[in-house]
């Protein structure tokens, strides 16, 4: 077979886009937990044996562009540690400083193995809803270090001969508040990379080996190309933005601070200016802040470039170390993978914006407004539930944002209500679009969503935390702001009282939280709003 033939250099190319995305359904299938099973908060990914992204499936943004970062970091911090990665073994790892995201986030890593020769690896990257730490759901708002928020692992084997290893099921076990959950999803995630190297291996048994490989050369060659032709498109210059997230008092003391350069198809990104890294959890390690880099750049030139490792490949980026987006271990982490990076994200798109104004929507809702519930029910058996929720999209250029979606850093689903009252002792008492929360322009804003949740027995402790409660998302050219998102606590049946955006608190049966998530920015001026605006 000639491996230079342009259509089998596509099929092969197309074919390991869709092994990734094969991965994932096999993930969703197996796993335990409705928010892998349910919320699709999990993600998929092929690379060489060079450890370079060669495909991914379309998961979740924050987990996909750090996942080349992490797997590089684990495969060296493997190499240190004198250990070998071979045929039939799978790794673990979910310390936020190699994996790349937060401890929640767990990675597991399959290497390739053909006649005896290591050809590439099948990663996958999972939201385990319990991983220990201070508060059920292991993201607490106010946990002052990495090994207050859960069980770190660095990378040990999960799998070897293609049998799991029991030792390591039984740590993730023994550091969580459900552990017959954990054990499923991490076999869940074993069954999504067991498709990936079938898959792979497949294609090289059908086309050979050169065929595969030159296949890779050009998709990784090509997405380059195409990447710095949409940046050159963009034109040369120098664009700077600026913004703020909350404090735990809700004061808007937190700075990203973003230089971009675009010059000759190059693209560079200089936060010098950010705040100093939080002794609380907002910090992002550099892997969440490469995502929201790599995620606003494809969004904004050309999506439909193949992700892979030839889109990484114009782009440089410098973050002090020691600051919010490049803090020093062990600060912690877990707020930063979902609220920071989405921050991120408005930042490098409204330097965008700047350079392409009739390419970037209005700033959208901003925060994911993560809610975490665990405790035991009333037969002493432990729980732990994890969502994130919708908020409003950002007006577009040429039409209104959408209602109650997740925008950005993620791409999970809002959890079904028949999940919730099957899996958990919860009650849902309100799901509705909150209309009017949109931002007013001639296109206007997404409007955010209500969610009410009921404890129906037992004890819990609920963990709030989201961004946006002070600061509203902005509009875009002349539009209007969102309206900003809030928390309250209904005690069995009291009048309702308001709570942060990050807190932690203890509840009883009858106790009702209340989630209401901002709405997105308006684009363009009111007055001249459009057929479907206004």
């Amino acid at each position: 077979m000639n491996p230079d033939d342009p259509i089998t250099i596509q099929i092969i190319a197309s074919a390991l886009v869709y092994a990734s995305e094969e991965m994932g359904i096999a993930v969703r299938n197996s796993a335990y937990s409705p928010n892998i099973k349910e919320r699709l908060d999990h993600s998929c990914a092929l690379f060489d044996r060079h450890g370079r992204l060669i495909a991914q499936a379309e998961h979740i943004p924050v987990h996909l562009g750090s996942l080349p970062w992490g797997l590089r970091a684990t495969l060296a911090e493997i190499e240190r540690s004198d250990e070998r990665t071979e045929r039939g073994d799978m790794w673990v790892v979910n310390d936020p400083y190699l994996s790349g995201t937060h401890l929640n986030d767990v990675t597991v890593i399959r290497p390739i193995v053909r006649e005896g020769v290591l050809i590439g690896y099948a990663a996958n990257k999972a939201h385990h809803t319990d991983v220990g730490g201070m508060v059920p759901g292991s993201m607490s708002a106010d946990a002052p270090d990495l090994f207050a928020e859960g069980l770190v692992v660095p990378p040990m084997r999960l799998v070897r001969d293609d049998r799991p290893v029991e030792h390591a099921m039984e740590l993730f076990r023994a550091n969580s508040r459900t552990p017959q959950a954990r054990t499923g999803d991490l076999r869940a995630q074993i069954a999504g990379n067991a498709i990936g190297e079938r898959r792979v291996l497949e294609l090289y048994e059908r086309y050979g080996e050169p065929a595969v490989e030159r296949a890779v050369a050009h998709a990784l060659d090509n997405s380059e190309r195409r990447m710095r032709a949409a940046i050159r498109g963009l034109g040369n210059g120098t664009y700077r933005s600026r913004d703020v997230m909350e404090d735990r008092e809700g004061l808007p003391n937190i700075h990203i601070a973003l230089e971009m350069t675009l010059r000759d198809g190059d693209a560079h990104f200089d936060y010098a200016g950010t705040s100093p890294e939080l002794p609380y959890p907002l910090n992002a390690v550099y892997g969440v802040t490469l995502s929201g880099i790599y995620y606003a750049l494809r969004a904004v030139t050309d999506p439909a470039i193949p992700m892979n490792e030839g889109c990484f490949r114009p782009v440089r980026v410098s973050v002090p170390l020691g600051s919010l987006l490049n803090p020093r271990r062990p600060a912690p982490v877990a707020g930063g993978n979902v609220e920071t990076s989405t921050r991120n994200a408005d930042v490098v798109l409204q330097a965008l914006a700047q350079a392409a104004p009739e390419r970037v929507p209005a700033c959208s809702g901003g925060t994911m407004s993560n809610v975490m519930l665990g405790g035991t029910r009333a037969d002493g058996s432990a729980w732990s539930f994890y969502e994130t929720n919708g908020c409003g999209m950002g007006a577009r250029p040429d039409a209104d944002g959408i209602d109650a979606i997740q925008c950005h850093m993620t791409n999970t689903l809002n959890t079904p209500i028949e999940a919730i009252e099957r899996d958990f002792p919860l009650r849902v008492t309100r799901y509705e679009i909150v209309e009017g929360t949109g931002g007013e322009g001639r296109y206007r804003g997404g409007n955010g969503l209500v969610r009410a949740l009921e404890l129906t027995e037992g004890r819990a402790r609920a963990t709030l935390l989201a961004e946006r409660h002070t600061v509203a998302p902005p509009g875009a050219l002349g539009g209007g702001p969102g309206v900003c998102g809030a928390h309250e606590l209904e005690r069995a049946g009291a009048e309702r009282s308001s709570v942060p955006a990050k807190t932690s608190f203890a509840l009883l049966p009858g106790d009702r939280i209340v989630v209401r998530t901002p709405g997105g920015g308006g684009y363009g001026p009111p007055q001249n709003h459009g057929a479907s605006g206004g």
